[in-house]
């Protein structure tokens, strides 16, 4: 069975600043811990990712994987598992909302992890808890400091 886990944070940066981030596949191996690489496969006609090829190393969840991203609107994000090896479902999202008259914003980091191996419940939320904290964290930090 998928677990789903959701946590939030806000961010002192706009909220197109934050979607700036999450946007630029290209360099989540420099904030986002558990991503070592990430490959944009195809785009939209606005340029957008819509399928991106990643290296994670979670712990006890390594794969090499690729997703499909959906985008709704400038302040929300999810994506589907397309292909892997050691996933079963990989599917999130991230929704933005403006605090403060859009000064800041709140993220909302919403995953589903299952794997294909047999791994005890605990394991698996543990590592979907460690992906979203840090994910956050790491995301936080760069909006911050760009």
């Amino acid at each position: 069975m998928a677990e789903h886990t959701s946590s939030s944070i806000t961010i002192d940066a706009a909220p197109a600043d934050v979607m700036e981030v999450i946007a630029d596949f290209d360099r989540y191996p420099e904030w986002s811990g558990e991503v070592k690489e990430a490959d944009i496969l195809t785009k939209d006609d606005r340029g957008r990712a819509e399928q991106v090829r990643m290296v994670l190393d979670a712990g006890a969840i390594k794969d090499d994987y690729t997703l499909a991203y959906t985008w709704t609107g400038e302040d929300e994000v999810s994506w589907a598992l397309v292909k892997s090896q050691m996933l079963r479902a990989l599917d999130g999202s991230y929704r933005l909302a403006p605090v403060d008259g859009g000064k800041r914003t709140e993220v909302t980091y919403q995953l589903t992890v299952d794997v294909k191996i047999p791994m005890l419940g605990m394991i698996k939320r543990k590592a979907e808890k460690v992906i979203i904290d840090r994910a956050l964290a790491g995301l936080k930090k760069r909006v911050e400091t760009v």
